[in-house]
Formats: C-alpha cells, structure tokens, sequence
C-alpha cells in the first residue's frame, strides 16, 4: 500500500495548504491512529487522521474555488481563537474550503477560497510569483509621487528584507502597488517606509482574475476560463484586461 507525506494529505482533504498543514503537525493538532503526528510522517487510506479530535475524510474532495470580497474586520483564518468574524462566515459550508493566502483584518478586497490544496500551493509559493494589485488610500497632505513610488520600484528595507514593487502609480489620495510576493501587511509598510501610511487598502486583483463587479461580503465561484485566466494572466486578450483596467478605474481610481 504506497503512501505519501502527511501534510500532503491534509492538503488533498482541503484542511489547508502543505504549509498550513505543517503548521497544524508541529502544533500537535494532528494524530494518526492515536497518537500525535510528526511532520514529514508518510501515512496510507488505511490510517486514521484527525485534526483537534475529529476524524478527517481524506479521499477525493471536490475542487471548488471562490472569489470573496473580504470586509475589513473579518479575519482570514478557518477560525479564530478571539471569536472574531472570519471569511468563513462570509461563505457556503463548503467542506475543506480554506482561504488561499491572507488578507490582514484591516483590509479588504479580493481573497480567493478553494477545497484544491494544490493551488493553494501554487497562488501562495514565491517560486511561482503570481502579482498581487492593491489600491491605497494613504494618510497626510498630498498622496505619494511618482518620484516617491519610484523608491518602491528601487526597492525598500523593511525589517525582513528588501521589498520591491512590480509597478506603483499615483491615484487620488493613494497609489496602485502591484507586488509578487506577499510578505505581512506588506504593502503597508513599504508606503509607510516612504512616508505615506495607508489608511484604507483594498486588493483588487491576483494574477489574472480581478474583482470586478463584486460589492463588499459578496462572492462568487470561479469556473474554468476563470482558473485558467488567474494562474495564466498572459493568456487573457488585451482587449479584456483593458476592460478589466477600466472598470477599476471607474471603481476606484
């Protein structure tokens, strides 16, 4: 009976992504046939898995991903220890449906939610570098400049290394950043190291799927154009993404 590592069973099941799963092994929340899990354990469909207790379905789940527009206040975990609103509360009972990513408390916009562990893996892994596009409106008497965005294109030093944007423009009160990683409330902090603290940040594309017409706590299920379009941006006709482009501006600009 051939097996495979634990945290990518977790995974398939929808629990979470691989580096999630790891998280919850190290933290002990995992036993196998009754006793706590080790990480990089290799277990069968013969063996008992459970998570806190409760024991998990490991077979084949049904692959479904969404498009949330998270509210600001709403956590992006499965759950929270402080009893705060999480984006699951936002969504249908999916089982498995875990977000990809976070987006902090405070901010808002597009957060993409799967049951598929393997593009969990695929949108969050730096190897991959899938752009993340977020609009700031930022605090103080004149928004950033073009010459001051140009730092961020340079590169800044945050606490954890130099931070470099793929693009930053103006716009009214604020400035477009588009980024390829997705380090902590980055986006945040890099305006912040020019001088221009955020006071409302809002995401509005990853890789090549936007968020569009979606209003604030709504969702939508992406299908297979959609999926092919997000983890493939250069496949998408100009003509779209420029309607796409337009439509943010109209929004948000």
């Amino acid at each position: 009976m051939s097996g495979e590592r634990l945290q990518k069973r977790l995974a398939r099941a929808g629990v979470a992504s691989r580096r999630a799963a790891e998280e919850l092994i190290k933290a002990g929340r995992v036993q196998v046939n009754g006793v706590v899990a080790a990480l990089g354990q290799t277990v069968t469909d013969a063996d008992d898995i459970r998570l806190d207790g409760q024991l998990l379905d490991t077979g084949a789940v049904q692959k479904v991903t969404y498009a949330l527009y998270k509210p600001r206040g709403y956590v992006t975990t499965a759950s929270d220890e402080y009893g705060r609103k999480n984006v699951l509360d936002a969504m249908p009972p999916v089982p498995g449906l875990h977000p990809i990513g976070r987006l902090d408390r405070d901010s808002e916009g597009l957060l993409l939610l799967t049951t598929d562990g393997d593009l969990t893996l695929t949108l969050t892994h730096p190897r991959y570098g899938h752009e993340k596009a977020y609009r700031a409106w930022t605090h103080g008497e004149a928004p950033p400049t073009q010459a001051e965005l140009d730092r961020l294109l340079k590169g800044v030093m945050l606490e954890d290394g130099l931070a470099t944007a793929i693009s930053a423009t103006p716009a009214t009160d604020g400035a477009f950043i588009t980024l390829g990683e997705g380090r902590k409330r980055q986006v945040r902090r890099m305006l912040e190291a020019i001088g221009h603290p955020v006071g409302r940040l809002m995401r509005y594309r990853v890789g090549g799927y936007w968020l569009g017409n979606l209003d604030v706590g709504e969702y939508a299920e992406l299908n297979e154009r959609d999926l092919q379009g997000l983890l493939n941006p250069d496949t998408i006709p100009a003509a779209i993404w420029e309607s796409r482009w337009e439509l943010m501006g109209r929004r948000w600009g």
